[in-house]
């Protein structure tokens, strides 16, 4: 997957080169532009199924895939302002990604969901984390600026639960307090998880849940009844 990232980090716009006879697959509802000759197949890829469990991890049941007979392009754009960041798998392990930041990869990459457990669940983050299996390149999207980390094995990596964008599967991870429960409850830290190398861990600055929980302290629900 050919692809020029501009406008970031903060508004950040990727443009997939598309050859001729190829594909790429983009998440419902993220193309921004197309320019030559470029068509749309939208489908669930897997079957019903693999659709649903997309949608446990907070991507849309379907997928679309923009094909080219003589080549063209495909820019891509995420819901929230942020960066994007490329990044290439070979095969040998997968790429654990939190909800709603999968945009593009190529057609070999299998986006399917994996359950998180209580882990994930104490979290805040949600049940599932998407799996992204295979060899080729994924184009992920961020609330923020991406920073990129890679673990020695045995090194850990601690991350406010909100500021996660992916991690490599030989990566393991971990929910905690942040500190004590006095700590947990009043000093607005919360619970962090704790990631231990070998492997990448990629954050975001910004945590789309502070930000959520800013617009309802400035801009409170009134009671109309």
């Amino acid at each position: 997957m050919d692809v020029t990232i501009s406008a970031g980090p903060a508004f950040a716009m990727g443009t997939i080169a598309v050859p001729p006879g190829g594909s790429v697959r983009v998440e419902a509802g993220a193309m921004a532009m197309t320019r030559g000759d470029i068509s749309m197949e939208t489908s669930t890829r897997g079957g019903f199924m693999s659709g649903l469990k997309r949608t446990f991890g907070g991507e849309s049941f379907f997928v679309n895939d923009f094909h080219s007979g003589t080549g063209g392009q495909v820019g891509v754009a995420a819901t929230l302002p942020g960066d994007m960041a490329e990044v290439s798998l070979d095969g040998s392990q997968p790429l654990l990604v939190q909800s709603g930041s999968w945009i593009a990869s190529d057609p070999e990459i299998q986006v399917d969901s994996k359950w998180g457990g209580g882990k994930s669940f104490f979290s805040g983050e949600g049940l599932i984390l998407l799996r992204c299996a295979g060899a080729g390149e994924l184009l992920l999207a961020s609330y923020g600026a991406i920073i990129a980390s890679t673990l020695a094995p045995g090194e850990t990596l601690t991350l406010d639960t909100g500021h996660v964008v992916a991690f490599d599967g030989s990566v393991n991870f971990s929910v905690r307090k942040a500190g004590s429960w006095k700590s947990t409850l009043l000093g607005g830290e919360g619970l962090v998880t704790d990631f231990v190398g070998p492997g990448r861990v990629w954050l975001q600055t910004r945590s789309s849940n502070d930000f959520i929980d800013w617009i309802r302290k400035v801009n409170p629900q009134r009671n109309n009844s």
